[in-house]
């Protein structure tokens, strides 16, 4: 299985402040995940602070 994690960087608060967004965006997803069980099909929106969609998080793949 794969975990992936997709966001785009080159358009709002992003574009503004890439580290200090990423950083954000980290924290929250590591702390959220436990939320889910992380099995295939697993997949959530990513936004940023002004909560505008910029990507997506996704588990891809087959256990064993």
């Amino acid at each position: 299985m794969k975990f992936l994690l997709e966001v785009t960087m080159d358009e709002g608060a992003l574009a503004e402040d890439p580290v200090g967004e990423l950083q954000r965006i980290l924290r929250y997803w590591g702390g959220n995940l436990r939320h889910y069980e992380l099995r295939a099909g697993d997949a959530s929106a990513i936004h940023d602070s002004a909560y505008q969609e910029v990507g997506r998080w996704s588990v891809e793949g087959q256990a064993g």
